[in-house]
């Protein structure tokens, strides 16, 4: 099934550089695209479904914008938020989205189709009037077909869309609201590849070769019977440089409006394997020939990779160990809420890449398209997860209820859209699911094995179970016991191929002797606390959550705040140093995907309002990295890193502990202007060193020595009064597409360039040029500034604001003003 076959151990790359060196079909083919976005010029409208009655009319006003859009992301923080403080106390509603468009007379014979990949939730539409179905699932892509309902030529057509995120809560998380993922039209011949219509993969790979099989599902929507030629050729590389390796042909002859599915098979010489550190892809170009013309074209990329998840040795790919160094990710941009944006998933997993992170869960529902995309071609071990409940229901309005009626349809087709993703490795089929401990979640469990297994034979299946042991807890201390050890019912079913922990840590030594005959993976772990920037100076002070974890967490930390030192966790988790110590000393142990690894708008644990987002994540929501960014970045990369905090501004003789986290070093030496107060070496399975000294403003040095030669010098000044702004952007050129960005960070420094870590002031941001400000954020899990304006206030010194090209090209100049500071301006160049 997944399992490898012979891996030959040989110079890979130097075989492959020769046989494309030698090969001469080399070209830069162009394809025709079937299909065209549909994002632009649509007209919105929020209506109170108490006053309006659920309608539109012609009265109605309506907006005009493009899509992807959340409207819940425009709205205000409430406190009394139906959507509660775990939907981010931001207001759902009922929107409704319309759009004129036209259709060419030419096309009136083709078949004409419209995707959304994402609309959250309960959408209907509708065509020149004619109802076209319903999907409850926000997080689904579904495509309707539109060909009998249109007008061909110069009269025009309209789309009416409907959103219903009225009914609250119906997430654990902030969902947004609205038609939040792309929109395309797609046109085609009545004879053509079906929607997600083909399936690539490669059972068989060696450093010689690999066999790919793809199996395409062919749709004949003629009233007759058709012969045609079905030809794929496989290309290395994606997008339009591109290399031919081979290609094969077939007749097929299928019937009147009928479907067909056909199996080829082309050996790869030399492939060009896909791993994490050089995610190569191929492109299967798919071609339909009827009557010696090209009717239909359709486009799969994929990669060669040979992998299997071992009962011992864990995760091995291309005969290669390979240790999953995993976070969990949810599904919004941050300050852009939950309206996808390629660049800026982009900058998060690069981000993460920078952390040493290989792998992404997609917590908890399917992804964006491009999220997968990107996870190809940047190199991430994806676990692709369905769903975040089965038939019982964890808040009231949530999936729980559809389930009868969706589940199968809606696993099927997230199973169709992504099973070529070569950054895909595990289907989870559910999270936390209440049902797991009974029978009728070993039923249900199965069926949904069933349906995967139909589809997908390539992939591991797992579920992400809280635990797969049942440990009992102590309602006094709140620590997990070693007592009354059960299995898990679902863990012990038999159904599922990887045993998925959620925490539980301190069973993962133990997990051969519980599951004896199925391989590990720690689906969800960790869930430490840090607010970026805050620090109690006396770090053995800092308190853990009182005795009953379903109080505020009152003690300690004043506003809300969670100290950064890797000290606070949830009594379920750990924190970042304990998991990781575990997963790290053994083998058998493949992996892990931490929670989480950037903050998420909802779910403020441990608090409740005022704070209306998470405090879980290793970076914040605006894409600062905390503090514990760097003990991961020391342990998980061939970097050489040297970071030592908090900063350098307290009251005189204050005691302060001071951590280092650093590698390839033997040890650190500190320095409190100029003089030694010690060095440290990290003992046993240390993950960071400290120092507990009094506070003398000036400058913190650290220096690591390796064999008593210098590997890294690392400085933190006492700041004076904040007095300037610096302005930094991710990049200084973008695109004049209407949808790239750029990230721009603001600082806040004292006179001699020196960041002010306790200066939380009001930034007020002005544009000039064809573009606008699309977001402003500075990570407080606290502060109820909106995210669509023009200022914010910083924290702990820094904010973000981000800036989206318009349709022109020219020089994009963003200024920023605080009182009692000097300005600052910088220049984005759309091109």
């Amino acid at each position: 099934m997944f399992k490898p076959t012979a891996y030959k151990k040989i110079g890979l790359f130097f075989v492959s550089l020769l046989f494309f060196t030698a090969c001469k079909t080399t070209t830069n083919e162009k394809f025709s695209n079937r299909k065209v976005s549909f994002n632009e010029d649509w007209s919105f409208h929020l209506n109170d479904s108490i006053i309006d009655k659920d309608t539109i009319g012609t009265s109605t006003k309506w907006r005009t914008l493009n899509v992807p859009h959340d409207w819940s992301i425009e709205r205000n923080f409430d406190e009394k938020s139906p959507a509660g403080y775990g939907g981010g106390a931001l207001n759902g509603g009922l929107g409704w989205y319309k759009k004129t468009f036209k259709v060419a007379a030419a096309d009136s014979t083709k078949i004409t189709s419209i995707t959304f990949d994402g609309v959250y939730k309960d959408s209907e539409v509708w065509v020149n009037g004619h109802y076209l179905g319903k999907r409850p699932n926000g997080y689904i892509g579904f495509q309707y077909e539109i060909s009998k309902y249109l007008n061909y030529g110069e009269k025009n057509n309209e789309i009416i869309v409907k959103v219903d995120n009225s009914k609250q809560p119906n997430s654990r998380w902030y969902s947004g609201s609205g038609i939040f993922r792309n929109v395309w039209i797609e046109t085609t011949d009545k004879l053509h590849v079906a929607q997600w219509g083909t399936y690539v993969t490669t059972p068989k790979v060696t450093a010689d070769t690999a066999s790919v099989n793809i199996e395409t599902t062919i749709q004949n929507q003629y009233p007759t019977s058709k012969k045609a030629t079905l030809t794929t050729t496989i290309f290395y590389g994606i997008g339009n440089d591109l290399r031919r390796i081979k290609s094969t042909s077939q007749n097929i002859t299928i019937g009147a409006n009928a479907n067909q599915k056909s199996k080829q098979k082309i050996q790869v010489p030399n492939p060009v394997l896909w791993s994490v550190e050089k995610p190569e892809l191929y492109t299967a170009f798919t071609e339909i020939s009827l009557d010696d013309k090209i009717i239909d074209q359709y486009k799969t990329n994929f990669g060669i990779r040979d992998f299997k998840f071992d009962l011992n040795k864990g995760f091995i790919l291309n005969g290669k160990q390979v240790k999953i160094k995993g976070v969990c990710l949810h599904h919004d941009l941050g300050p852009l809420g939950s309206a996808i944006n390629t660049r800026a998933i982009e900058r998060q997993l690069e981000i993460m890449k920078e952390m040493g992170v290989n792998g992404i869960r997609t917590s908890h529902n399917p992804p964006a398209p491009e999220l997968l995309d990107l996870c190809d071609k940047m190199g991430f071990i994806v676990m692709d997860e369905a769903f975040d409940m089965w038939k019982q229901t964890k808040t009231k309005y949530d999936y729980g209820n559809d389930w009868d009626k969706w589940h199968k349809k809606d696993l099927v087709d997230q199973l169709l859209r992504d099973r070529n993703h070569p950054s895909i490795f595990v289907w989870s089929i559910g999270n936390e699911i209440p049902e797991q401990w009974n029978e009728k979640g070993v039923e249900i469990a199965k069926e949904l094995a069933a349906i995967t297994r139909q589809y997908d034979k390539t992939r591991p299946l797992t579920a992400a179970m809280n635990p797969p042991v049942n440990m009992n807890i102590d309602a006094v201390t709140l620590q997990f016991e070693k007592k009354d050890v059960s299995i898990n019912p679902l863990a012990g079913s038999g159904v599922l191929d990887l045993i998925g922990y959620n925490y539980a840590h301190q069973t993962y030594e133990h997990h051969l002797k519980n599951f004896p005959n199925t391989p590990f993976i720690a689906t969800e772990t960790t869930s430490g606390l840090q607010t970026r920037g805050y620090y109690d100076a006396f770090s053995d002070t800092i308190k853990k959550w009182p005795v009953r974890w379903d109080l505020k967490f009152t003690e300690g930390n004043p506003g809300n705040t969670v100290s950064a030192y890797d000290q606070v966790q949830t009594p379920w988790g750990s924190t970042h140093e304990a998991t990781w110590k575990v997963i790290k000393k053994h083998d058998f142990l493949s992996g892990m995907y931490i929670w989480t690894g950037f903050d998420y708008i909802g779910e403020p644990t441990p608090y409740e309002w005022p704070s209306i987002s998470s405090y879980f994540g290793i970076v914040d929501l605006a894409g600062f990295p905390k503090d514990v960014y760097y003990m991961y970045q020391s342990e998980w990369t061939d970097k050489t890193v040297l970071h030592i905090f908090p900063h350098w501004n307290w009251k005189a003789g204050q005691t302060v502990d001071v951590w280092a986290y650093y590698n390839k070093a033997d040890e650190v030496e500190l320095f409190v202007n100029g003089k030694s107060v010690g060095k440290r070496s990290k003992k046993g399975d240390d993950l960071h060193v400290m120092w507990r000294i009094p506070f003398e403003a000036g400058t913190l040095k650290a220096v690591s020595r390796k064999d008593g030669k210098g590997v890294l010098e690392k400085e933190i000044k006492t700041a004076g009064n904040p007095s300037q702004l610096k302005l930094t952007a991710d990049r200084s050129t973008i695109k004049a597409d209407k949808n790239d960005l750029s990230f721009i960070t603001v600082d806040i420094l004292d006179d001699k360039g020196t960041l002010a870590p306790n200066a939380n002031k009001e930034i007020n941001f002005s544009l000039k040029g064809n573009g606008k400000i699309v977001g402003v954020c500075s990570g407080d899990p606290v502060s109820h500034e909106p995210y669509k304006g023009n200022k914010h206030t910083a924290l702990a010194g820094k904010c973000l604001v981000i800036v989206q090209s318009g349709d022109k090209s020219g020089r994009l100049e963003l200024t920023a003003k605080a009182n009692g500071l000097k300005q600052a301006t910088i220049v984005i160049t759309a091109e």
